[in-house]
């Protein structure tokens, strides 16, 4: 378990070591954090089979669950990805002006999903920023992982790699790792809220909070294809990443063909997930988890059963929930391969369905939509989303997605104008 006194010393050795790699060319920097980024993107990639090893155990997901997800998502992480990234976010400021990174940045790590971790440790080295990361209780694993694959190709650079474990109920661990000049923080909005009251003044707070996603079908005459796309965002991480849908909205043009499309795609779905948990799983349900899907599967039968059109699809070892909805009122999401299926007659009637979640919206799965898709994405985006994809790609988002609205690079940065030499 660390202490403070390790935390505090863990900061001095980051210090030291960032006055080491600040003299550095960046390029040389870049250089190295691609070749990490190739050698965990690679097909057989040595380090993606170490996570397939060491996470389910901690994770609780199934192995062939998370291996689909590394194999769909770490390939877009790659080596080139990262260098048109840093050319686009930090070699556009134009001549005069210049970009360096804070002397610490400590980064909260959370979840159970490793790619987002793999992207937050590298990013602020990218800028020459050592990094005290603290990680998630549900993954000790990939932080470890990324330093130890960091050390092998560049030791200069992963000495400025620091991990750290303590409960948030630490107080003094927490107010030792808080003392940076920037703080990246993902988790509940709880948790951006306690963070922000525990930092010091002054340091630059980079937030990724609660955040869902959804999908959005039209009238699709691939049905069977597009059910399966989006069987794989929801059963992917067990539905418990911010990319992956909690709802699906069949978009009609009109109150009647939404309603037939909504029940024409639940019963699709439903068969997609089913074909998907003999193939790839779901991991550990933990005890609270039934009980609420149980509790949302016994609501959606008493108000079946009122006559207002709610069906349910499911298996009864409660591995995945198809409800199917008669509204688009958004009702709670117990995750763990429990999605809604909502009806809406027309645009105007998505717009209304989205707006609850505005300041929660992630990414968008969307398909069928040929005719309107322009305006749609347009509908999407002023109602939140960071990105909008179609079905089955939601779980890889490129290396440089402005999530939570922000580009990756510059929120990390101290950026100036250097007018004095003109």
């Amino acid at each position: 378990m660390t202490l403070p006194e390790d935390i505090r010393q863990a900061s001095g050795r980051l210090r030291d070591a960032g006055e080491r790699i600040r003299t550095r060319p960046r390029a040389r920097t870049l250089e190295s954090l691609s070749a990490l980024l190739d050698d965990w993107s690679r097909p057989g990639s040595a380090w993606a089979e170490r996570l397939c090893e060491e996470l389910p155990g901690c994770t609780g997901f199934s192995p062939a669950n998370l291996r689909e997800g590394l194999e769909l998502a770490l390939p877009r992480l790659s080596g080139e990805a990262l260098r048109a990234l840093a050319d686009r976010e930090l070699g556009a400021l134009g001549e005069g002006s210049t970009v360096t990174g804070f002397s610490q940045t400590s980064v909260l790590l959370a979840g159970a999903i490793p790619m987002p971790t793999l992207v937050s440790l590298i990013a602020p080295l990218v800028l020459h920023s050592p990094v005290l990361a603290r990680t998630s209780s549900r993954d000790p694993v990939t932080a470890r992982l990324v330093k130890e694959s960091l050390s092998a190709i560049d030791p200069e650079l992963a000495a400025c790699l620091e991990i750290a474990s303590f409960p948030s109920r630490d107080e003094a661990c927490t107010h030792a790792w808080l003392d940076a000049d920037c703080v990246v923080a993902t988790g509940s909005d709880a948790t951006m809220a306690a963070v922000a009251a525990r930092a010091p003044a002054g340091t630059r707070l980079v937030r990724y909070g609660h955040r869902v996603s959804v999908a959005v079908v039209g009238d699709d005459p691939a049905l069977a294809d597009t059910a399966r796309a989006l069987a794989l965002d929801i059963g992917l991480w067990d539905q418990l990443g911010c990319l992956s849908p909690i709802a699906v909205f069949s978009l009609g043009t009109d109150p009647g063909r939404a309603d037939a499309l909504a029940e024409a795609l639940a019963e699709a779905l439903a068969e997609a997930l089913d074909e998907r948990e003999s193939r790839a799983p779901l991991g550990e349900l933990p005890t609270a988890a039934a009980a609420q899907v149980r509790a949302e599967r016994d609501a959606a039968a008493l108000r079946g059963a009122a006559g207002d059109g709610v069906q349910i699809f499911g298996d009864d070892a409660l591995r995945y929930t198809v409800v199917r909805e008669c509204d688009s009122e958004l009702r709670p999401a117990p995750l763990h391969r429990f999605v809604r299926v909502h009806p809406v007659a027309d645009e105007a009637g998505l717009r209304d369905a989205l707006r609850p979640l505005s300041r929660h919206l992630a990414g968008v799965a969307l398909a069928g939509v040929d005719a309107s898709r322009e305006r749609v994405e347009r509908l999407l985006v002023e109602a939140g989303a960071s990105r909008v994809c179609a079905p089955g790609q939601l779980q890889a988002p490129p290396l440089g997605w402005h999530h939570d609205n922000q580009p990756l690079l510059l929120p990390l940065a101290r950026v100036a104008d250097l007018d004095s030499r003109r």
